[in-house]
């Protein structure tokens, strides 16, 4: 009996390639992989295969890697437009701590949400990610029951993620007055940090090695730095990342100063936490930053000699009206940036062609925040931020992690430099095809045993019971619709 893995070749008018130092492109190029390791990439392979799947007129790209990963329902439909006297309500309130949290969805809901959200990473060429969802409606935090089922959904999909439940000591409120506090139950911290251990411990390599454990701590001001040295002590034993978001807003930076008299930077060194196994979304608010009137100290040089990897998030900053300043800058000091989604949609090619304008804008110079170095981080710099010299590029003895963008479509326009194509004619809904592991987890947008009816009747039904919560939490109870009132007046039909 022949137990040797399929060889299968795949065929496309452009092929990213990797010369052992950047990308390359190839015309009309070839991708040889058996099993799930890349065996040969460039023109006219010479050897036997079992399968073609020939792509046509469309980009043959390494998967993409998405390091703040959403994994959640939409909730930036909800709070990315909000006026300021709407947006506190947005919060728990101080109420709501002491007297009303709970679990606002079932473990069978969570899971659904999970499959849902896992789902669109796949449909957007997603092949490598590390979760982000909100906290808001649970009643404290992520639980170790929940990921173990997270973890099953990843196995059947095939997905390659970095997984693990956050936790945090503390939550950010709104008290009676309209003011912006932490409030904390160090306890269910400690328990959180036991629970994400324990994850990590029995399901780190688990489905052929897709599933790696990491510590995910919520934001830097939720969580104590008995905590914070707890997660680093943890990390070095496991032999895994930390990703904690920190620098990403002025309440955190704020708040860390007035009780430590340290600036999030400042923080993270003193508790030895920067390094190659620390990953921080946003990194936007460092010395020099206009809105932080801090002089710069330093910072980007700190990040760059520590190894420190940013997630940058540009779709998601945006929408929250602030930016990195600027892409470029962070990259001539050396730091090594990724990329991550962190609102719906998961679209990596909208975000980095947000990133590619955002930067321009900043800098004054249309030459900014090329689209090839936004390209870089979405592949080769993810890949060094997880220490993974094996993904984000196709090059011989890298896994199988690839995706096919379709270029066919009328509407992607005339076809000049693909990748220049890809961000500025193109998205998520062009993927045509995903392969993980050498596993064809879609093709041709279809995901095999998904039910996309259903799949949408039943997110949309889990997002009217997460948007009708909202009230019970605001400082001021208000309505559902004095909460979001529609862009128009909306008339009903007469029955």
């Amino acid at each position: 009996m022949n137990n040797r893995p399929k060889k299968t070749k795949v065929t496309g008018a452009f092929v990213v390639g990797y010369d052992g130092t950047d990308h390359v492109l190839y015309s009309n190029g070839e991708v040889v992989y058996e099993g799930d390791t890349i065996l040969f990439v460039g023109h006219n392979y010479s050897g036997a295969v079992d399968e073609t799947i020939d792509g046509g007129l469309c980009l043959v790209s390494p998967g993409l890697i998405d390091l703040d990963a959403l994994a959640d329902i939409d909730h930036a439909i909800l709070d990315t437009w909000n006026p300021p006297h709407l947006d506190l309500g947005l919060q728990w309130s101080e109420r709501y701590f002491h007297e009303q949290r709970h679990d606002v969805f079932t473990l069978e809901e969570e899971l659904f949400k999970r499959r849902y959200a896992l789902v669109q990473l796949i449909l957007n060429g997603i092949t490598t990610a590390m979760p982000i969802a909100a906290e808001t409606y649970k009643g404290w935090c992520e639980r170790y029951e929940e990921f173990a089922g997270v973890a099953k959904i990843v196995g059947e999909l095939g997905l390659r993620m970095y997984l693990g439940p956050s936790y945090r000591s503390g939550i950010n409120v709104v008290r009676s007055d309209g003011s912006r506090d932490v409030l904390w139950d160090q306890p269910l911290g400690e328990a959180g940090l036991d629970d994400a251990i324990r994850f990590v411990q029995e399901f780190d390599g688990a489905h052929d090695g897709l599933i790696r454990g990491a510590l995910l701590p919520c934001r830097i001001e939720t969580v104590t730095p008995d905590l914070l040295r707890r997660t680093k002590a943890a990390s070095d034993e496991l032999g895994c990342h930390i990703r904690l978001h920190a620098l990403q807003g002025l309440t955190e930076l704020r708040l860390l100063r007035a009780w430590y008299d340290k600036t999030p930077l400042e923080l993270l060194q003193d508790l030895d936490l920067l390094g190659p196994t620390l990953l921080i979304p946003h990194g936007i608010y460092i010395g020099g930053h206009l809105d932080t009137g801090l002089p710069y100290h330093g910072e980007l040089e700190l990040l760059a000699a520590t190894g420190t990897s940013i997630i940058h998030c540009p779709l998601t900053s945006i929408r929250y009206a602030n930016a990195l300043d600027n892409f470029d800058r962070y990259r001539r000091a050396g730091v090594n940036i990724a990329l991550g989604t962190d609102s719906f949609p998961p679209d990596l090619i909208r975000g980095m062609d947000y990133g590619n304008n955002i930067t321009k804008l900043l800098t004054g110079d249309k030459s900014a925040g090329r689209a090839a170095d936004y390209f870089r981080a979405a592949t080769l710099g993810g890949a060094q931020a997880l220490g993974r010299d094996d993904l984000g590029r196709l090059a011989p003895g890298a896994k199988a992690d690839l995706i096919l963008v379709d270029f066919r479509k009328l509407r992607t326009g005339p076809i000049d430099d693909p990748i220049r194509t890809l961000l500025m004619n193109s998205g998520g809904a062009d993927v045509q095809t995903v392969i993980i592991n050498g596993r064809t987890v879609m093709q041709d947008g279809v995901i095999p045993g998904i039910d996309v009816a259903n799949l949408k009747a039943r997110g949309q039904a889990y997002f009217a019971k997460l948007k009708g919560a909202y009230p019970e939490r605001d400082y001021q109870q208000r309505l559902v619709d004095e909460l979001f009132p529609p862009s128009f007046r909306v008339v009903e039909k007469p029955m």
